[in-house]
């Protein structure tokens, strides 16, 4: 059996093991991360950012609610756990801070707040494999964008502290540092993406953004999501907000190899899908085992597509249906055991295990939240494709 007959096999055997009470405040679910590696299946925590500017942490096995943090007026972008201490999560905000919670603690307060300059509005960021950098994006204020660095050692003292950044780089995008994204094992190495179609890849040990920036690669549109892949995760792969993927080989940068390993302007035309439809794309996932790049990909109506990508082109593995009932938004795979969580535009935050039963079954309720909170909602284009080929 093949690797990708092996994950074929997989995702039909996935059902729903656990869904999430909806809250007195149903809200999107814009981003998962899971405490621990994506490799492992020790992870205690779930943490999903919400559209309500919140950020939300579950029990990973039970999906029960456990805190709640927030940081009004201010709206939190992301949210990543640190690799080390898996109580401390970490998120983005538009108050121009990055703030880290301690989990064991029953307080609202961060415990550690990193502070950006007067004029930034963070709206991406991550933290290195060794949790010793947090890099954050900002939005394109008058002709200035920057990323933003500061030292994360210490973020497990209690005490509540303010930190200065390290520095910035400001000359390698000219729009909205949408996403950010560390090497999965090389602490140095960071990519970033951003509405101006750019995706650069740096390595923070250089002493200036010029010498740093290793490979500008050209989306050629608004970049939504940017990753790693590959066995030496020695490339790197973009979708954008219209819909279209990129995927670039690294290791050809000093060779007369192209760089270029697939591109496609719209995944919505190109993945034949017998008896339904690709309205958009989520995100995409490195299986190491498989040494396969996937795509997320999904319906209106909630169904969640699993695409493989190749040189040859996209093609669909299978599909999740009866989960969601509406878009969805985030997801996080745990390859040691192979299961999925998927949270989306319903409110609803769903674990999916091989061969699971769910014992608890909670309505699935259509939602319609008020356009005021949908000011940073990415909204997917799911008409008749009109693009230009």
């Amino acid at each position: 059996m093949s690797a990708i007959e092996k994950i074929e096999e997989q995702l039909a055997s996935l059902r729903i093991a656990k869904r999430s009470v909806l809250s007195e405040e149903p809200a999107y679910l814009l981003d998962i991360d899971v405490s621990g590696s994506a490799q492992s299946a020790s992870s205690r925590f779930v943490a999903v950012s919400c559209s309500n500017k919140s950020i939300r942490v579950y029990n990973r096995e039970t999906l029960n609610f456990l805190r709640e943090y927030s940081s009004c007026p201010g709206t939190l972008n992301g949210v990543r756990f640190a690799r080390v201490c898996d109580s401390l999560v970490f998120s983005a905000c538009s108050d121009g801070t990055v703030k880290c919670w301690d989990i064991r603690l029953a307080t609202q307060k961060a415990a550690q707040v990193f502070s950006g300059y007067p004029s930034n509005v963070f709206i991406s960021f991550d933290i290195n494999c060794s949790d010793l950098v947090i890099c954050a994006g900002t939005e394109k204020v008058e002709t200035d964008t920057f990323l933003v660095f500061w030292d994360a050692r210490g973020s497990t003292d209690c005490a509540s502290t303010i930190r200065e950044p390290l520095g910035v780089y400001s000359e390698s995008h000219n729009d909205d540092v949408t996403k950010i994204c560390f090497h999965p094992v090389k602490p140095s190495l960071v990519v970033s993406g951003s509405t101006d179609g750019l995706v650069n890849v740096f390595d923070i040990n250089k002493d200036n953004e010029d010498d740093a920036l290793i490979s500008t690669c050209n989306s050629d549109s608004s970049v939504s999501f940017i990753g790693w892949s590959g066995k030496d995760y020695e490339q790197i792969y973009c979708t954008t907000h219209d819909e279209g993927f990129c995927w670039w080989d690294l290791a050809q940068l000093d060779t007369e190899e192209p760089i270029v390993l697939l591109r496609v302007l719209d995944a919505r035309d190109a993945v034949c899908i017998e008896n339904g439809s690709l309205n958009y794309l989520v995100g995409g996932i490195y299986h190491e085992k498989a040494d396969r790049l996937f795509l997320i990909g999904g319906t209106a109506t909630g169904d969640v597509h699993l695409i493989s990508c190749s040189a040859a082109g996209l093609g669909l593995v299978g599909t999740l249906a009866g989960g969601h009932s509406a878009t969805v938004r985030s997801f996080s795979w745990n390859l040691a055991e192979e299961s999925l969580l998927t949270g989306g535009e319903d409110a609803q935050l769903l674990l999916w295990r091989p061969g699971a039963v769910e014992r608890s079954l909670a309505k699935k309720m259509p939602m319609k939240i008020a356009s005021s909170v949908q000011k940073r909602v990415r909204v997917h284009n799911s008409s008749l494709k009109s693009r230009k080929k």
